[in-house]
């Protein structure tokens, strides 16, 4: 019987999520009010601009951090966060694919049982393109912290699950402050979590959940919901008819039971997925 030796590092460097969150929004906010960007007044409405000025900028500083703490600190290359690109374009793809369905799926069923109804669309190209950049950033941003640091460092002191576990508590803390935020809501984040990290578990690569989370942001806003209660440009308008556990309310999808079962299914699936991959590799 072999006995695993356990990284008690793994966790300590997991921690450093801490001052890379910080630091580089801090630094990018300064910034972008240095440029004379007001982004403290946009309520539950995104200046998507602004917003975008403000997330390439923390881009940016979280990837220079990274790139140290992996050279300094892991003492690893930058690329071994799960940058590899090798075979990974179906990963991607499936990743786009998944968000697209799952969006689609959620519009078509609360508005078959009477829980929104269609407003109208605007169609607006440059919107469009805004948001692509956006959620691109966002998808990064946020993958690269919590799956490529933060779950890799805790995978070397924990069983996949207590690993999967922390990295999801600390993905859904970070979403305790937006608008209109509820409980439901950050349960969900968190069962995000595992959504997103379940495949990198398996292949320590970050181009499928970061287009897992890319496109559960873009087309959730597409399709007219809100983004972890963050209301920005939507090709589709409906009207929620009344705020509830069903349709989510003001948080957006994120906060139904819909959206809870859904995660979970597909976590599920995603897993099995990549078990097999892994067990037919």
């Amino acid at each position: 019987m072999t006995i695993k030796t356990i990284n008690h590092s793994g966790w300590l460097k997991s921690l450093l999520f801490i001052p890379l969150l910080f630091i580089s929004e801090v630094l990018s906010t300064v910034i972008v009010i240095s440029l004379g960007y007001d982004i403290f007044n946009q309520g539950s409405s995104l200046n998507e601009s602004v917003m975008l000025i403000q997330k390439s900028f923390s881009l940016v500083i979280v990837l220079i951090l990274i790139w140290l703490f992996m050279k300094y600190i892991d003492k690893q290359k930058f690329i071994d966060i799960g940058f590899q690109t090798k075979n990974r374009l179906k990963d991607f793809n499936y990743g786009i694919l998944i968000g697209f369905i799952i969006m689609c799926s959620a519009y078509y069923i609360l508005l078959f049982i009477g829980e929104i109804n269609y407003v109208g669309y605007s169609f607006n190209l440059e919107n469009i393109f805004i948001s692509i950049m956006l959620f691109t950033g966002v998808s990064i941003f946020e993958e690269v912290i919590f799956r490529g640091y933060v779950l890799k460092n805790l995978l070397e002191s924990f069983n996949p699950f207590v690993a999967l576990f922390i990295s999801s508590i600390f993905f859904s803390l970070i979403h305790g402050a937006n608008p209109n935020v509820t409980i439901l809501g950050l349960s969900n984040i968190f069962l995000a979590g595992f959504f997103l990290g379940v495949s990198y578990v398996f292949t320590k690569n970050l181009w499928f959940p970061i287009a897992l989370h890319f496109s559960w942001n873009f087309f959730q806003s597409m399709f007219g919901f809100k983004v972890s209660g963050l209301d920005s440009y939507s090709i589709i308008e409906f009207k929620i008819l009344e705020n509830n556990y069903i349709n989510g309310g003001e948080f957006g999808f994120e906060s139904s039971i819909l959206s809870l079962v859904i995660i979970s299914i597909s976590t599920i699936f995603i897993w099995k997925y990549f078990k097999s991959i892994e067990k037919t590799s």
